[in-house]
């Protein structure tokens, strides 16, 4: 336990008070302490994205970000985008794209794709990508996570995916 004042995290709109040590990183604070599961524990080193948040609307990786710096910002994990009665448009698109396989690397492809389209409402495939670029998916699904983000933001995927395919 630590003498010093706690820190005050704000997650998925509720204000959370911990005892803890300020490097304490915060995927083991949202997942041990908040029992928030959406932000999944990869490499823990920053490099995969399984574990990515929205720290004041920007896309952070929870393995490597300490309680000192998330410190008095606002903190969204996938819980706190939508619920099962009501699905953030980025969920419900990803569900309808069938975007995922074995659904390790979505959180951090619905969090990264939902601060895309927060900054860039329609966005074209290549900043699609360029946003994906640093969330690793193993399984393949790269086509159907673009054409999911490309129907939450409501632009019609089949023929803009067919225009940039590769010729």
């Amino acid at each position: 336990m630590s003498s010093a004042a706690p820190v005050i995290l704000t997650v998925n709109g509720t204000e959370h008070a911990f005892d803890l040590p300020r490097d304490t990183k915060l995927i083991y604070v949202l997942r041990n302490d908040l029992g928030l599961n959406g932000p999944k524990f990869g490499c823990g080193l920053g490099e995969c994205g399984a574990c990515t948040v929205l720290i004041d609307g920007v896309p952070a990786r929870s393995c490597v970000v300490t309680l000192k710096t998330a410190e008095g910002r606002i903190v969204t994990t996938l819980e706190g985008l939508g619920t099962r009665d009501a699905l953030h448009p980025v969920q419900a698109a990803f569900i309808a794209a069938q975007a995922a396989q074995c659904g390790y690397c979505l959180n951090g492809m619905i969090m990264s794709a939902t601060a895309l389209l927060a900054r860039n409402p329609t966005p074209s495939v290549n900043e699609i990508r360029e946003a994906l670029r640093y969330n690793l998916c193993r399984c393949g699904t790269h086509v159907e996570i673009i054409r999911a983000v490309m129907i939450a933001a409501g632009v019609a995927p089949d023929a803009t995916l067919a225009e940039a395919a590769p010729s």
